[in-house]
């Protein structure tokens, strides 16, 4: 390798000094700008050979599901990948809420998330991916660190793979893609953390592929635990693949269209019992089985410029009753049986067409949500449940994979208790 390298450098010292004088001669434009290019070749294998080359693969595009930064693995030839992705978020609250009311809330600055994808590649059939995650900068206050995926695939033929380990359901668009550079807004849509649990990940078995411009995925996974559930949805039904309870699994698939350049059209759903051999307290011989349902469907199209996105989604909860009895949730506290959510967005690239690596999209979003669509007999849905939010900001990307992204969010509910914020987003893949 040592041999190499030195051979590599005369090599490039011998380039720079033909076209040198070609430069300052300005005899031949198209001679000095293949000498350039060969320049930068070498210098890239010498750093190449430095480093290992499989670690040094570009994130730039994403493949099976992943995001440019988590599909480093599938890229090399053998060995190791490393990646990552991180962000770190402002919010600036209004001083009231919507009834005009003292908002009472503090402005934040958060070290929000920092990645770490590492990854091997055992040869063309077998891999190992993961994703490390820190979250709020520390395990102090409310911070954390957990293993997002971790899984093994076995590709039988390039077409069709399998998957096990700990893995990211594939609903919607966050779940699965969420490294900042690649989505509009400063903040992830609140349909896609309250319907689509995001970021969701249980352990589980199933197999990926792709069939002309259809692709899918469906999993076998352990269930949600009921005993997390609440008015504000399922989100804390998640197990997370830590030592979770597999009394009831759930099965999740999805179904993508992209036969048309920049286009995405496609739909996934979620069926499982959450339950996980819980008894009712006023009678034991009643096991809940808190059947969980939740489907979606989305469209997106990037290209010329533009980005737009939209997504639909629906659970709903078989036994809520149970659950509240289960939960000891009473009035407005139920849990919703029917649980809805949608959005719409889009942006421009205003500096499309110009010359440099540069994007600058305004963008807008509009959502609605509500936790508590439909609650049992016998109980009350919380107005505040039923929210709204208008997002309206930019995202500069001085290159594909760095983005600071400034929006303004005016957030109303039907209990008037909204309060609108001001935020500012510094991301990164890498």
């Amino acid at each position: 390798m040592q041999r190499e390298i030195q051979r590599l450098s005369g090599v490039v010292g011998l380039l720079t000094l033909l076209a040198a004088p070609a430069v300052a001669q300005e005899r031949d434009t198209t001679t000095i700008e293949q000498l350039q290019e060969q320049v930068e070749a070498i210098t890239q294998e010498i750093e190449e050979l430095r480093l290992g080359r499989d670690v040094v693969v570009e994130a730039d595009s994403g493949i099976y599901g992943f995001g440019p930064a988590a599909s480093k693995v599938y890229k090399v030839r053998q060995g190791v990948s490393v990646g990552g992705y991180g962000e770190v978020l402002y919010e600036n609250f209004a001083g009231s809420r919507e009834d005009d009311a003292p908002s009472g809330s503090t402005d934040r600055l958060d070290a929000l998330r920092a990645v770490v994808y590492v990854g091997y590649k055992f040869n063309d059939k077998l891999l190992f991916n993961s994703e490390l995650e820190f979250e709020h900068g520390s395990t102090d206050n409310a911070g954390s660190v957990s293993a997002e995926f971790l899984y093994l695939d076995y590709r039988l033929s390039p077409a069709f793979g399998l998957r096990a380990g700990l893995l990211l359901p594939p609903m919607g668009f966050i779940n699965e893609i969420h490294e900042p550079p690649t989505f509009l807004g400063t903040r992830r849509p609140e349909t896609e953390r309250q319907i689509i649990p995001s970021t969701w990940r249980e352990s589980g078995i199933g197999f990926f592929g792709a069939r002309g411009p259809l692709t899918y995925r469906a999993y076998l996974i352990n269930g949600f635990d009921a005993t997390g559930f609440g008015a504000a949805g399922i989100r804390g039904g998640r197990q997370n693949g830590s030592e979770a309870d597999a009394q009831n699994f759930g099965g999740v698939g999805r179904v993508d269209y992209t036969g048309v350049l920049g286009l995405t059209v496609g739909a996934s759903a979620y069926l499982g019992n959450s339950g996980q051999g819980a008894v009712l307290p006023s009678d034991p011989t009643v096991t809940v089985s808190a059947r969980t349902v939740i489907w979606e469907g989305h469209a997106e199209y990037k290209a010329r410029g533009f980005d737009l996105r939209g997504l639909l989604a629906m659970a709903t909860l078989d036994d809520a009753a149970e659950v509240n009895e289960l939960n000891s949730l009473t009035g407005d506290g139920s849990v919703g049986d029917r649980m809805t959510g949608w959005y719409v967005q889009g942006g421009y690239d205003v500096l499309r067409g110009l010359e440099g690596s540069h994007e600058l999209v305004p963008y807008v979003r509009y959502e609605q949500l509500n936790t508590q669509d439909r609650v049992p007999a016998g109980f009350l849905a919380n107005p505040a449940n039923d929210r709204r939010f208008v997002t309206l900001g930019a995202m500069w990307k001085p290159l594909p994979n760095v983005s600071l992204k400034a929006d303004y969010q005016v957030i109303g509910n039907d209990a008037e208790t909204g309060i609108n914020q001001l935020n500012v987003n510094l991301g990164y893949l890498f």
